[in-house]
């Protein structure tokens, strides 16, 4: 018996000192997309209760189809982890293509929710084409600045190519209307074209055009420009164009540092609009305090990090098409986040996207889950061809001796 105690406590003071043997993935980016996972089952649990109760008499009916959808997850990206980047590069002109395909499907046949047809109905969840589009974009463009390096560097034509690509899209987004999604496709090409290397002044000129055309939209459109009205003095309405906000604002003003305690929060008892999905955050918020906010944000800035990190290596080591595309999910997954937080927390306009791994929704789940499980293949090869690389001071030295 003393036998079995002195060599238990010996391998664990082992494998406390010991180094871990280097793995051939980041496994802390998967921590942190599994953590960002679970605290969006446990949030969309708690803030889904009262909707679900009302609706279907079931408290725990979007939890369940949450906890199905994070379970197909899991899967997918248990699927996908193991498809080479290469495969992704041969395959992205047909999957944009797919896209454009759904998101003409869409306006046809589109399920309408508060007057937007951004779901195509598949039995068991609905399909939002606008998340499929952003996925296909940024595999597209990666394998675009590859194939066209030199041109997107030297000439304007290489630079506008991807943009009348993001046009077509924008047009049959902006149809849904899903002004949203096509921000946050514009700001992560933007990105992409800028690591690629594309001139300032071309960035300059497409940033004034950009905000011209999204004031012109803001302004054709009443919806649209109440929203701005409400996000600038919520509280003038606050029982109309802007009382959503001003709830989302109440529970945030209730979180104060350690808030309210799990299953706690008030705003959530049909006072608050989209609670489990659009502002699921500002539920976070009053439930968990600033204490919680501050640590779902600093995990989805450490998943935010981790991309830009293995974008930088492949970069680096001539991975091209893997660094384009890590940098732009860096980018999509930051913008999106900004845009939830801010639209919550009332510094930006609200424009429907989701919180990325945390709010409810299947397609927003299964494509952020995929995007993260590209990520990890791309880390993967990226220190696979590391590995085996040459090393050129060992070559010297061997060239030395001969």
């Amino acid at each position: 018996m003393l036998g079995v105690l002195r060599d238990s406590v010996e391998s664990l003071f082992d494998w406390l000192t010991r180094p871990a043997a280097q793995s051939s993935y980041d496994r802390q980016l998967v921590w942190i997309a599994l953590s960002l996972m679970v605290t969006g089952l446990v949030m969309v649990t708690s803030a889904s209760v009262p909707v679900a109760t009302r609706l279907t008499d079931m408290p725990f009916y979007f939890a369940l189809r949450h906890a199905f959808f994070l379970a197909g997850a899991l899967v997918i990206a248990g699927f996908v982890v193991m498809v080479p980047l290469e495969k992704w590069r041969q395959y992205s002109v047909p999957m944009l293509i797919t896209s454009l395909v759904l998101l003409v499907v869409v306006l046809l046949i589109g399920r309408s929710v508060n007057g937007a047809s951004r779901w195509i109905p598949l039995g068991i969840f609905n399909l939002q084409p606008a998340e499929v589009a952003k996925l296909s974009l940024f595999l597209f463009l990666s394998g675009y600045l590859v194939r066209q390096y030199e041109q997107v560097r030297e000439s304007f034509r290489g630079f506008l190519k991807p943009l009348v690509v993001l046009g077509v899209l924008g047009v049959l987004l902006l149809a849904q209307p899903d002004l949203g999604s096509f921000v946050v496709m514009f700001v992560t090409t933007v990105g992409m074209l800028f690591i690629a290397g594309a001139k300032l002044w071309q960035f300059i000129a497409m940033l004034v055009m950009a905000i011209g055309g999204i004031g012109l939209l803001i302004l054709l459109e009443p919806y649209r420009m109440r929203r701005v009205t409400s996000f600038l003095d919520p509280w003038e309405d606050p029982f109309g164009s802007g009382y959503q906000l001003t709830q989302s604002l109440m529970a945030f003003g209730r979180g104060d540092w350690l808030g309210q305690g799990l299953g706690n929060s008030i705003q959530k008892l049909e006072y608050l609009p989209e609670a489990h999905t659009d502002f699921v955050f500002a539920v976070l918020a009053e439930e968990v305090g600033l204490i919680g906010v501050t640590v779902v944000l600093l995990l989805i800035f450490a998943l935010v990090f981790k991309s830009l990190i293995i974008g930088r290596r492949c970069l680096q080591t001539g991975q091209l098409f893997g660094g384009f595309l890590a940098f732009g999910f860096a980018f999509w997954f930051a913008f999106q986040t900004l845009v939830n937080v801010g639209a919550a927390a009332g510094m930006v306009p609200t424009k429907g996207l989701t919180l990325p791994l945390i709010s409810y929704g299947g397609s927003s789940l299964f494509i952020m889950a995929t995007a993260v499980a590209i990520l990890i293949r791309i880390d993967f090869e990226q220190r696979l061809a590391a590995r085996y690389a040459p090393d050129p001071e060992k070559e010297d030295t061997e060239n030395e001796q001969e």
